[in-house]
């Protein structure tokens, strides 16, 4: 997840620079395009097959990463950009509430098969109290507001979040499946390409520039790598610790800024990035340190 985490950050710089010439709808196109190429070799490499025996359970993923994507990218139009990027981390809080439904409804029921949200047993609910305290960090970072006329596209940013959860979720289910990474990530790059080309019909394709175009390169290959590395953390670890070290990409973020743009940090961004590392040491030590009861059959 902290892979994760630097990858996706670095993408962010390649995103930043290259949004000058290019507009979203042709870099999630471009970016996609990449990844499958990436993919499909490492598929071929692997020598793992493209047919996969659970085509459902991909439509859903996709559909829920897709949509996910495109509210984001309206909250981002419509909101501060603070805003929107704390109401799209609450996507780990959202995990952490499902995680804590989970486990209270299997408990109430007192029998059957343990849901797979709640394998973290009794130190759920520490953990989520974690999630919670790095959300706070994020705010001490962002510092978001949120005009009165703004409510929709709040709501919307919120649904942006929550519809991010179920797709981390459902990446684990897809692992938990048998289902391999990079056939996961495939499918994902391939609706990425369609909603990409979709969203230039719309917005338009920009004058090709080929110096600005070198971006493109490594804003694909970035994406691939955090991609996988996000959904290996999903599916192998911990989900809400992995949900808590999902919030490190905004603190490399931040230091991407700095280092890359020159923006300043203000004693704010310190303080919550504080807050994000200790929390997510915390959600660690809690996990390794709380043994996890038997899991039913």
């Amino acid at each position: 997840m902290l892979l994760s985490a630097v990858f996706f950050a670095g993408m962010g710089v390649c995103v930043k620079v290259a949004s000058q010439h290019f507009n979203a709808s042709e870099l999630v196109f471009y970016r996609g395009v990449i990844s499958v190429l990436i993919m499909l070799a490492m598929m071929r490499g692997r020598d793992i097959a493209w047919r996969t025996r659970l085509p459902g359970q991909h439509l859903w993923r996709c559909a829920v990463g897709v949509f996910s994507l495109g509210t984001w990218f309206y909250a981002l139009a419509e909101l501060p950009l603070a805003t929107a990027i704390t109401l799209n981390y609450m996507s780990s809080v959202w995990v952490a509430l499902l995680a804590l439904i989970a486990t209270l409804w299997w408990r109430l029921r007192g029998s059957g098969v343990r849901p797979a949200l709640a394998q973290q047993g009794r130190q759920a609910w520490p953990l989520g109290l974690s999630i919670v305290a790095s959300f706070v960090g994020v705010v001490l970072m962002l510092r978001p507001t949120v005009d009165t006329s703004q409510w929709f596209a709040g709501v919307v940013g919120l649904v942006s979040g929550l519809v991010s959860a179920l797709a981390y979720l459902q990446v684990r289910t897809l692992t938990h499946a048998g289902e391999p990474i990079t056939r996961t990530v495939l499918f994902f790059s391939i609706a990425t390409v369609f909603a990409g080309a979709a969203g230039m019909g719309v917005q338009g394709v920009s004058p090709w520039n080929a110096q600005a175009a070198w971006w493109l390169l490594p804003l694909g290959v970035l994406a691939s790598a955090g991609q996988m590395c996000m959904t290996r953390g999903y599916s192998h670890g911990p989900t809400l610790v992995a949900a808590n070290l999902h919030y490190a990409g905004i603190v490399f973020g931040a230091l991407f800024s700095v280092a890359f743009f020159d923006d300043p940090l203000t004693w704010w961004t310190w303080a919550g990035m504080a807050v994000i590392l200790l929390s997510g040491i915390w959600a660690t030590w809690l996990q390794e340190s709380t043994p996890t009861p038997p899991a039913e059959t």
